[in-house]
């Protein structure tokens, strides 16, 4: 949605595709398995309907209904109800969100959809060990898909010469805040013009806001502490939260940094690794590893 908002907004002479979508998400082969153009219509249906696709809208959709109608013991009652709800109005409706006429109606209604569960889960859920395992899977994927738009951002930034960059940051990095609900955060804690140091300083290193990587890792940490057999998660954890990089101007945000995220996404993948080894890997008999 807020793709789709940034190209109407980008200033003449500046492009850029829809593809880089796909990339972000890293799902570049499976993409040309299926399709061969790289246009708009094509992006949104791999992104949004393609069942092949795990990362699709409808498939995240349909695996979450899974998973709540296999643990409806441990959730609020009404979480099937919202999934179901949920699901069936993302199936019936994707044209919509694919077309342009509706998309923003579609996308919408698919986030106050996943809100509303969201809040539920936050309202009334017991802060027991099943609650620990929603904030390890909830912080997990967004460190990781913070470091994956900044990286995005980046990389589309060095794509282009230095004149279209200056145009191309005055819209990219709000659109990148808005990306993550972060905007009014940004402007109400650094107090000045948006810029990508400074963007790129707030989603890694802001101890407060929900989806900066900061806060991921230290969310995880306290959710592992109160979970049995997590020494190597922890590790994991520590090791991720002693990398840094100094961004001091946007001139730092070149390809140093995008190795740098990259390592990042490395080490979330393996904390990721040991979260199901320590607690979701069974031996033949059934028993936990």
């Amino acid at each position: 949605s807020v793709y789709d908002n940034m190209l109407y907004d980008l200033p003449k002479g500046v492009d850029i595709s829809w593809y880089n979508l796909v990339e972000i998400n890293g799902s570049t082969e499976l993409f040309h398995e299926r399709y061969k153009v790289q246009d708009e219509k094509n992006v949104l249906k791999f992104m949004l309907e393609d069942a092949t696709n795990s990362s699709s809208m409808l498939s995240s959709i349909k695996m979450v209904r899974e998973n709540i109608r296999t643990t409806r013991d441990v959730v609020p009652e009404a979480t099937w109800e919202l999934i179901n709800e949920l699901d069936i109005y993302a199936r019936q409706n994707i044209k919509k969100g694919i077309n342009r006429s509706d998309r923003h109606t579609f996308l919408n209604r698919i986030i106050e959809g996943c809100q509303t569960i969201n809040g539920l889960l936050a309202g009334t859920m017991s802060r027991d060990a099943t609650w620990q395992f929603v904030l390890l899977g909830r912080n997990v994927e967004r460190s990781d898909m913070t470091t994956r738009v900044l990286d995005a951002a980046v990389s589309l930034m060095l794509q282009h010469q230095e004149e279209e960059r200056l145009a191309l940051a005055q819209v990219l990095w709000s659109k990148v805040l808005k990306s993550q609900g972060a905007y009014l955060n940004y402007r109400r804690t650094v107090r000045t013009s948006i810029s990508g140091a400074k963007v790129a300083k707030f989603l890694l290193n802001d101890p407060y806001f929900p989806r900066s990587v900061s806060f991921c890792f230290s969310e995880m940490l306290v959710a592992v502490n109160k979970l049995p057999h997590g020494e190597s998660v922890l590790d994991s954890l520590k090791v991720l939260k002693e990398m840094d990089f100094e961004v001091t101007t946007s001139d730092d945000l070149d390809e140093e940094f995008r190795n740098y995220l990259n390592e990042l996404q490395i080490g979330i993948i393996q904390l990721s690794s040991n979260i199901t080894e320590s607690w979701f890997s069974f031996d033949k008999e059934g028993e936990a590893a």
